[in-house]
């Protein structure tokens, strides 16, 4: 990814253009892959690779395929029967099968044993398909799918009953050859015998290629039919194809359960993938996204992510589930990307130009070499019988095909975090309890929500957690949020079915975080380290510990089966930024959601190290951004000072009039709403004070009462001591309790600002923003979800929990239990030394465990909520 130099005229200086893409060259642990071998002839381009442990199969623009010996790196043998160059090859391991399409309008099934031919397919209108492009093949129903150049998509079981309605036998002196259907031209008798074409015209002839040695056996000539064809599929022909999930090795594919649904991914000329529901009588079209750079040339799937390699030197990143672009990765603009692989989590991109990339699941490039002299127009990914040995396989229209020695990444490395096979396991006491390992897993993945280049993190954490839900016994998936969005995790643990209806307990939580830079950590924050009985890292107290023993409560409770509620899991990815898109995202899918009877979150900390806490309120807050301006530039002080109504004294003078002498807000009726202060909740302030040694008074105006505070002002220019600045802007919050009204307090503030400016009578401008806000909460603590949830913490840790109100805001909480009209109820599990948001963040063994206990009890009290009483 070189600069580009571009020439001027003479005697100007030369532009150096940087290169568009936006991925990092970085230096990966793992070594650039090293070449094995060189097989081939430069006098064939090579179209077409497949691979098992002991072969490599190539086809090219001749008409045969080559078989090289994998361990000798020799030529085993050539199958010999097509009559155009083979576009495409296809293995399906289990039956010992290589598939190959050809220019020649014909698929042909061989052995991978014996190497001689089992089936020659025609397909539907035979030549008139065209080339056939693409293949994917569908281990579990049996069934071949090919890409046509006539833009229509085709397919051919193989189970016997399919094969009972198409194969034509023609029996003959001992020996079994296939009939083949009356093509009308090679077929056709002079045109003043008015005769119809059959076979007997005898214009057409096989080479002794077929005719002797391509059907030795039993063999047999399938005719595709045509409810085994959808016309159109594409505007354009059909170049690339992949199985979801995909079988391809490297792509992560663990061994499927019988009745998961499997999806066909198709990239065409007409600029777009599409995405067909595969079932045993055909395939139904689901999404299709218009990737917009140029034809389709390749597609590789790993996990729920797919790889579009495009005509022009981009490769489209989309993500399955949420049918969302998630990437856009430039290779090398204008450069076909003609080929792609998949190792674990290194993509290998081949393009036109004989170079081939390594990308990391953060989409930088790791490696880059020119692997032929030529473009590079395949490429496959194998392994050896031990599986202790990886390599990728490349053939180019120079006519070589060459073996390069990949290693895969690191165990530490994110993608293999995702896999769902080592996502959760006890089968090792040093990586803890489930919960401890998953938790180690999912605070690896630095999922901080407020830097971009951390985007995909965040994804891959959804991805991740959904998975780990999944495998705990939630049925879970993602939902799109906004454009460019993190995604929500929504995970259903369903309850056993009883006499009565499942209360359902939505459990809100959020898998983002804040940004760790590394000055005051003493260990790696994304890497969870054990130390004198407390879990260090990024997220561990907020909010992925408590995520984790949820989760792990209600998974130990339905392995039991003792779960008689349906705990929703509604995990969001942008709290740390404002929840920015959680509203309309959860009123677009609420029908997913289903109705819900009580809310649960656990994303706060105890009011001390020793003595468990319930959370029953929140503060509001709105948060407000305050510009003046002069309307003209930056100007000198030594210049212009005293005669310019400078910006910086009306922000200044503005400012101030938002208190008054005694610290109190002077937004008219400010306070009037303002709910006083009970009996009850003075002598819980009393309890609290002791307990803390903090004046009942101060925790009052932490925590009920409503405040203003600017956070901070800024200037236009070069913050120098000569400059007045043309531009002033200052951050403004305020912070509200019960009974006052969010709206009219932000609407207050704004009427407050403008009409103090107007009476000043400055020729400056003001502008007033409401950046974003959140409601308060107040808990009901006679409710009984709140009794049931103080007798859970009461009966584990053997005392009552303390009653406490945090000055902070969480947005989702009050529209939540608005939406859902059911209460809402505040578990925190950290302690007041977590350090949430500060280097050394970390949380208690002892509180993770019990506070997973905790969650136990309270749902097996809830199981009862909806039976009738005696």
């Amino acid at each position: 990814m070189a600069n580009i130099s571009l020439p001027r005229a003479s005697g100007a200086s030369t532009t150096v253009v940087p290169h568009p893409s936006v991925s990092r060259p970085i230096n990966s642990a793992a070594p650039l892959p090293r070449l094995l071998h060189s097989l081939g002839d430069e006098n064939k381009s090579v179209l077409s690779l497949m691979a098992n442990a002991d072969h490599i199969f190539t086809g090219g623009q001749g008409q045969d395929i080559a078989v090289w010996d994998r361990h000798k790196f020799t030529l085993k043998t050539s199958l010999r029967g097509h009559t155009g160059s083979i576009l495409a090859l296809e293995h399906a391991e289990e039956k010992g099968w290589l598939f190959s399409a050809s220019g020649d309008s014909t698929v042909r099934v061989w052995s991978t044993v014996t190497f001689l031919p089992v089936y020659i397919l025609n397909p539907y209108l035979e030549t008139g398909a065209g080339d056939l492009f693409s293949l994917a093949w569908n281990p579990a129903m049996q069934i071949i799918y090919i890409g046509c150049q006539n833009t229509s998509l085709q397919w051919q079981g193989f189970c016997k009953f399919q094969l009972d309605r198409h194969v034509e036998e023609q029996w003959g002196s001992g020996t079994s050859t296939p009939t083949r259907k009356v093509h009308k031209f090679f077929d056709s008798y002079p045109q003043y015998t008015h005769r119809p074409a059959d076979l007997q015209a005898n214009n057409f002839s096989l080479s002794s290629s077929i005719s002797q040695g391509a059907f030795v056996g039993t063999n047999a000539l399938i005719n595709i039919s045509a409810a085994n064809v959808i016309d159109s599929a594409h505007f354009g022909y059909i170049y690339c194809m992949a199985l979801l999930p995909s079988t391809r090795e490297g792509t992560g594919y663990l061994a499927q359960k019988p009745a998961q649904n499997y999806y066909l991914v198709t990239g065409s000329g007409d600029e777009t993938v599409k995405i067909w529901h595969c079932n045993p009588s055909g395939l139904n079209m689901m999404h299709s996204f218009d990737c917009q750079h140029g034809a389709v040339l390749s597609i590789v799937a790993s996990g729920e992510t797919i790889y579009a390699g495009c005509q022009d030197g981009h490769v489209k990143v989309l993500d399955f589930e949420t049918r969302t672009l998630v990437r856009s990765i430039i290779v090398q603009e204008n450069v076909d990307v003609l080929s792609l692989s998949i190792m674990q989590s290194d993509l290998y991109t081949c393009s036109a130009n004989g170079h081939v990339h390594r990308w990391s699941s953060s989409f930088d490039c790791t490696a880059s070499w020119e692997a032929h002299d030529g473009i590079v127009l395949s490429s496959v990914v194998s392994c050896s019988s031990d599986r202790k040995s990886f390599c990728l396989i490349t053939g180019a229209n120079d006519g070589f095909v060459k073996v390069w020695a990949i290693t895969p990444e690191a165990e530490d490395n994110l993608s293999q975090l995702h896999e769902t096979s080592a996502l959760i396991s006890d089968s090792d006491v040093t990586q803890g309890d489930t919960m401890t390992y998953a938790l180690s897993k999912f605070v690896s993945i630095p999922s901080v929500s407020s830097d971009p280049n951390h985007r995909e993190d965040c994804r891959q954490a959804a991805i991740w957690l959904k998975k780990g839900l999944n495998q705990l016994g939630a049925q879970s998936t993602l939902l799109p949020t906004r454009e460019a969005g993190s995604p929500l995790v929504l995970g259903t643990f369903h309850g056993t079915e009883g006499k009565h209806p499942k209360p359902r307990i939505l459990f809100y939580g959020h898998y983002d975080v804040i940004s760790a830079p590394p000055d005051g950590w003493d260990t790696d924050p994304f890497t969870v380290t054990g130390r004198n009985g407390y879990l260090y890292g990024r997220g561990v107290t907020d909010n992925k510990g408590p995520i984790m023993a949820v989760a792990c409560a209600a998974a130990e409770l339905l392995q039991d089966r003792a779960l008689g509620i349906d705990l929703v899991f509604l995990i969001e990815g942008e709290e740390e930024t404002g929840s920015v898109g959680f509203v309309d995202a959860i009123k677009e899918h609420k029908h997913l959601i289903g109705n819900i009877d009580a809310i649960l979150l656990s994303n706060s900390t105890w009011i001390s190290e020793h003595h468990p806490c319930i959370t029953y309120g929140l503060r509001g807050v709105v948060h407000s951004t305050v510009e003046i301006t002069s309307g003209v530039p930056d100007l000198h002080s030594g210049v212009e000072g005293g005669a310019a109504p400078e910006p910086m004294f009306d922000m200044i003078r503005l400012l101030g009039t938002l208190m008054d002498g005694e610290r109190k807000v002077a937004i008219p009726n400010f306070y009037n709403p303002v709910r006083h202060q009970t009996e009850a909740e003075k002598q819980l302030n009393d309890v609290l004070s002791n307990v803390t040694q903090t004046p009942g008074s101060v925790l009052s105006s932490r925590w009920s009462e409503p405040s203003l505070t600017v956070h901070d002002i800024d200037v236009s220019g070069p913050r120098n001591s000569t400059v007045i600045p043309g531009k002033v802007t200052a951050k403004v919050s305020l912070r509200i309790v019960p009974d006052q009204d969010l709206q009219t307090i932000a609407q207050s503030l704004v009427d407050h600002l403008r009409g103090t400016f107007e009476k000043s009578q400055s020729p400056n401008q003001l502008s007033v923003s409401i950046d974003r806000t959140a409601d308060w909460w107040l808990g009901n603590l006679d409710g009984p979800w709140f009794k049931a949830l103080k007798a859970a913490v009461h009966d584990e840790w053997n005392v009552e929990p303390l009653l406490i109100r945090e000055g902070g805001s969480i947005p989702s909480i009050p529209y939540l239990e608005k939406e859902f009209g059911c209460p809402a109820l505040h578990l925190p599990l950290g302690q007041s030394t977590d350090q949430a948001h500060l280097p050394n963040e970390r949380i208690s063994l002892d509180n993770l465990s019990r506070g997973k206990s905790v969650i136990k009890r309270f749902l097996s009290i809830a199981t009862n909520f909806h039976a009738p009483t005696e």
